[in-house]
Order: structure tokens, then C-alpha cells, then sequence
């Protein structure tokens, strides 16, 4: 089995090398980068399968690369910063990052975030059936982790997606944000419930290009997917 491939861009050489050995001996391949242009350059030669991203880095930060990135690639990326105050992880997200990890952080935590992201963007047909949903303004394929609007492909980044499918399938109840938290990232992510709210801000924004509101909100509880089937 091909192993996967980590691009770790961070100017403190001590975390590129704990990334690193702990990552090899978990059957990763590394690569690194020591500032946000290199980052760039690894990106589009190497081609990893995820970026761990740190933000306070010399020549670009960390924010800048996202946004160039995401311009280019839905890859995963995680942010690492020493920053932990909820302004500077909400901009993270915002602008395309799937995660935000606080240092000083385990490796271990890391590597099950990793781990969680690729469970949920691999493709699982179900006994060969594909997972269809047809609504009377957008057809969406979970296989193959579509979204088709009037012959469009709705742009979402992996944990848009991963969001969307689970309120589609439990969109017969009001979903709250910690069971969003539970289900659809998969680890304990106490204190940060604003999460959830801007991934959903994200994906109203993708929706709203087309004049569909889906997600509406229920004040006080959580969110619930409303749209007629086809």
C-alpha cells in the first residue's frame, strides 16, 4: 500500500523533526518546509496528501499559502499556530483550513486528526451502491463526493462536504452543533462550537451563488438540512 504523503511547513526546525520521526514511524512519507514559499514549491512538485500549516512563518505566512492553495487544490490542510485565541483560529478556518491545532501539541493528536480526515474523505460504496440524493435544486453523490447545481460542480472543501452528507442524512431532526462536532470531526472539540458555525457559513455561501437556502438555522439548538426531493 502507497503510503501517504505529509507536507509539514514550519520555520521551527524541532517540530518539523518530531513531526517527522513520528510520522515515518506511523508509515508516513515527509516532506518539509521552512517557510511559506517553499511550502508553495513543495506543493506543486511533491503533491502531498495533506499540509500541516503553520501560520507564523518568514517570507509568507501560513494564512497567505492557504489562500493559494485554495485557489488550486481542496487537499486537507491543518493550521498549527502558538496563537489559541478563537479570533485567529476563526480566520483559519475561514479561510479554507479543515482544522486548527494549538501548540504546543502531541504528535499523536495530530496524527489521529489526520487519520479521522482520511476516513472521511475515502470513497465507500455500500454493498456497490452508490449513495444518491436527488432534490429538486441540486443532485448530490456521496461516492464521489459531488454536489451538481444546475450542471455545476458546488465547490466544498473535504469537511464542507463531510458536514453536508451527515445533516442530509439526519435531515428529518435538528442537528446540534456538539453532536456536528461528535459525528462529523470525530474527536473531543470542547470550546469550539464556532466550528461548526463558520464550515456552515462556508457552505451557505457555496449555495447561495444559485439562490438555495438548505441549511436553516434553529436558534438555540443546532441546524437542520430543508430541501424537497425530486
Amino acid at each position: 500500500m502507497a503510503k501517504s504523503k505529509v507536507l509539514v511547513a514550519d520555520d521551527d526546525p524541532n517540530v518539523c523533526e518530531i513531526i517527522r520521526l513520528y510520522f515515518q514511524e506511523n508509515n508516513f512519507d515527509v516532506i518539509e518546509a521552512n517557510n511559506g514559499r517553499q511550502a508553495l514549491t513543495l506543493f506543486a512538485s511533491d503533491k502531498p496528501d495533506i499540509i500541516l500549516l503553520d501560520i507564523m512563518m518568514p517570507d509568507i505566512d501560513g494564512y497567505e499559502v492557504c489562500r493559494e492553495i485554495r485557489k488550486k487544490a481542496d487537499i486537507p490542510i491543518i493550521m498549527l499556530s502558538a496563537k489559541a485565541e478563537e479570533v485567529d483560529r476563526v480566520l483559519g478556518l475561514e479561510i479554507g483550513a479543515d482544522d486548527y491545532v494549538t501548540k504546543p501539541f502531541s504528535p499523536r493528536e495530530i496524527l489521529a486528526r489526520i487519520k479521522a480526515i482520511f476516513r472521511r474523505t475515502s470513497v465507500q460504496p455500500s454493498n456497490g451502491q452508490e449513495e444518491l440524493y436527488h432534490f429538486q435544486d441540486f443532485d448530490m453523490n456521496v461516492n464521489r463526493r459531488e454536489v451538481i447545481v444546475k450542471g455545476n460542480n458546488l465547490f466544498l472543501r473535504p469537511k464542507e462536504f463531510d458536514l453536508l452528507v451527515y445533516l442530509v442524512r439526519h435531515s428529518q431532526t435538528v442537528v446540534t452543533r456538539e453532536q456536528l462536532l461528535e459525528h462529523v470531526w470525530g474527536y473531543d472539540y470542547i470550546g469550539d462550537i464556532r466550528t461548526v458555525d463558520v464550515h456552515i457559513k462556508r457552505i451557505r455561501s457555496e449555495f447561495d451563488q444559485f439562490d438555495i437556502g438548505c441549511i436553516k438555522t434553529v436558534w438555540g439548538v443546532g441546524y437542520q438540512f430543508q430541501c424537497s426531493k425530486n
